[in-house]
């Protein structure tokens, strides 16, 4: 718009002197395809000048298209209309309207404008006013390609177009004012001065830098002269929210010192000094950089301090839900650097103070954490002690520890076995190696073992049914490939006087909003009355083994198995028991036993039970020991009276089962459908 006004009073000058030179009291009409000064480009243009019978010119100008290249206009259609006349200093003036039709952000849609023209004083001044809004401009006649500008509640949209000049954003609503100095040069404009903002936003098209309603003051630098443009900034901001790439800000009412300098060229995007000051929160200095798709092309912190909880609240919080850590809960301090580019990773280094942490679902949490890490994808590194006084990892209680690490080509590893108590027993890792950089492949490497971790403890920590017995085994192998976490070996678990072995253990996405869990399942030798005993389900004696094969949980919750359960050995069983089985498998007991008789017994003997379930999506394949006729068998009775449960359906909803072992479990009885 400032740009706009210097040029066209060039134009109008050609035209107006024009026009001056005719006959007095004649009406002056000129046409033109193309007028043109450096900068400014009107086509198709019309001037009239006649008497506007109060002893002035009546001036009505019309450009179907008018360019300005410093303000990032294009084919903008302009009207004006005013008085000209010359006052008692023989200075000339203009009183009139401007409308731009089509101009970046609505710019001058219609404004009232004055011009003078000093001649003795060699100075041309525009004021411009629309609503609230005003903008004014004094410019030397001997060097019209200077300007000094005051800019008061102009809508930030406004400046659309000059900024869409330096970067790929646009401003998206709120007022600035501004004290400005303008120079045009042939190859680029330069501006600098004092600014201040009201309820300022912005984004970009890749939106991955953007602004909602920021307030603040400070200087701004604009130079597009040769090369790419070049943009400094030193302000005092406070409310609103920012983001500039990973790094998104809930400004808060105080001021925040932002200070940084940056280049714009074809889309791409680069801050070579950032440094931010929030005196009670983070303090950084760094660089970041953005590639013409908006993809983050560098991250560089050559320091920063957070403090927690502030640091989260106003930094934190966007950047850790990425990484599935949500509504933390954090204290403490932690400084260090991280150099993050577009191929991964290059080195970071932090130093905790006294930090504590816990999300909100009891994935992650750690107490007191001190000292730090120091990792280059290049360098070795000097090592370095981390210690806690807590961690929980999915609600299982780690004891104090501390690790010893070393950085040492591109690997950061324990230099010493690490051991943890868990729930009355044991975790040691005896070997981690973790390489940040790897993009694919292997990042994570370990070997550990579990002993006599107790299993009621850790039940009630899942939130599962306590069951007794103990945890332990070796997992020779851990690797984190890709984003999913894979054991070789496996966990044998001692539960229920019998063991359950777990194999082809992998879990993907572990911190994620789903994480997603496979293995398959050995059972050998539980003990089925000391299960029905926990699970109140009807009791039932006799050994139990089988396998839960290709077993698969979305966010802990059963999506795909392949269970066969089989008790082979003899044994017991309950009246409720068999009730039970008989509303799972949604079959009934066989015809050679009548209901009056199974009322007077309490118990039966067996010679086998099986059960087979297959979950594909929502449907459960069941089957048991034997086909017959068109059901399976569940329980094969022994003896007098002679028991024999028959399921009848071959496929069961399996929210549907879920209720029934639930109402079975829970003593209500189970409910056939």
């Amino acid at each position: 718009m400032l740009s706009l006004t210097r040029r066209l009073l060039l134009c109008l000058g050609l035209l107006v002197v024009a026009a001056w030179t005719a006959p007095a009291r004649a009406d002056v009409d000129l046409t033109a395809k193309v007028v043109a000064v450096p900068g400014v480009r009107l086509q198709q243009v019309s001037l009239h000048i006649g008497d506007d019978g109060k002893g002035g010119l009546a001036l009505t100008l019309h450009a179907a298209h008018a360019d300005v290249a410093a303000m990032g206009w294009r084919r903008v259609g302009l009207d004006l209309e005013g008085v000209l006349s010359r006052d008692l200093q023989m200075r000339w003036l203009l009183d009139g309207t401007i409308a731009l039709r089509g101009a970046p952000g609505g710019a001058l849609g219609n404004s009232d404008v004055q011009l003078v023209v000093d001649q003795r004083a060699n100075t041309l001044q525009a004021d411009i006013t629309q609503a609230t809004a005003t903008a004014s401009a004094w410019i030397p006649l001997d060097q019209t390609t200077h300007a000094q500008i005051t800019l008061k509640n102009l809508p930030a949209n406004w400046l659309a177009g000059l900024l869409g000049t330096v970067w790929s954003g646009r401003p998206t609503g709120g007022r600035l004012d501004a004290e400005l100095a303008l120079d045009v040069h042939d190859n680029g404009i330069q501006s600098s001065g004092e600014f201040s903002l009201d309820g300022v936003g912005f984004d970009t098209p890749t939106g991955t830098l953007a602004g909602q309603g920021v307030d603040g003051s400070g200087r701004l630098g604009i130079d597009t002269q040769g090369g790419p443009a070049r943009l400094t900034l030193d302000a005092n901001l406070r409310g609103g929210e920012l983001l500039l790439g990973p790094v998104y800000a809930k400004l808060p009412n105080h001021p925040v010192q932002l200070n940084l300098a940056a280049t714009g060229t074809d889309g791409a995007f680069s801050i070579q000094r950032l440094r931010v000051n929030d005196a009670d929160a983070l303090q950084l200095d760094g660089s970041l950089a953005f590639d013409a798709k908006g993809n983050l092309d560098k991250l560089r912190f050559e320091r920063f301090q957070a403090r927690f909880p502030a640091a989260y609240d106003r930094y934190g919080a966007a950047w850790l839900d990425t990484m599935g850590l949500h509504d933390v809960q954090m204290s403490g301090a932690v400084s260090g650097n991280l150099d993050l580019r577009a191929d991964g990773p290059h080195g970071f280094a932090f130093t905790t103070d006294h930090l504590d942490l816990a999300t909100a679902d009891g994935r992650l949490a750690v107490d007191d954490l001190n000292g730090g890490l120091d990792w280059s994808a290049q360098a070795d590194r000097p090592a370095t002690t981390l210690g806690w006084r807590a961690l929980r990892l999915y609600r299982l209680p780690f004891g104090p520890s501390k690790a010893q690490w070393h950085s040492q080509g591109g690997t950061l590893g324990l230099t010493e076995p690490l051991a943890m108590s868990l729930l009355g027993g044991t975790v040691r890792v005896a070997q981690l190696d973790w390489r940040p950089a790897a993009a694919k492949g292997k990042r994570l490497e370990t070997s550990l073992a579990v002993t006599n971790v107790d299993m009621a403890a850790f039940s009630k920590a899942m939130g599962w049914p306590q069951f007794p017995g103990t945890l332990g085994g070796a997992i020779p192998s851990l690797r984190w490939v890709d984003d999913t976490v894979e054991l070789s070996g496996g966990l044998s678990v001692n539960v229920f006087n019998g063991f359950l072995d777990i194999t082809q253990l992998a879990l993907a996405q572990p911190f994620g909003p789903s994480p997603v869990l496979a293995a398959d399942v050995s059972l050998r030798q539980l003990d089925l009355g000391a299960i029905t005993s926990v699970f109140d389900f009807g009791n039932i004696t006799g050994p139990l083994h089988g396998s839960i094969d290709n077993l698969r949980l979305v966010d802990w919750q059963p999506v795909a198995f392949d269970a066969h359960l089989l008790a082979d050995e003899g044994g017991r069983i309950s009246q409720r028991a068999v009730n039970n089985l008989t509303a799972v498998g949604g079959g009934g007991i066989a015809a050679g036993l009548q209901g009056a008789v199974l009322k007077l017994f309490k118990t039966f003997g067996y010679k086998r039970i099986g059960l087979d379930c297959k979950l594909a999506g929502t449907v459960c394949h069941m089957g048991g020991l034997e086909n017959s006729g068109d059901g399976y068998t569940i329980v094969e009775g022994s003896g007098l009276p002679h028991l024999q449960v028959i399921g009848h359906q071959h496929e069961v909803d399996w929210p549907t089962l879920v209720s029934r072992l639930k109402a079975a479990t829970e003593g209500g009885g189970p409910q056939v459908r």
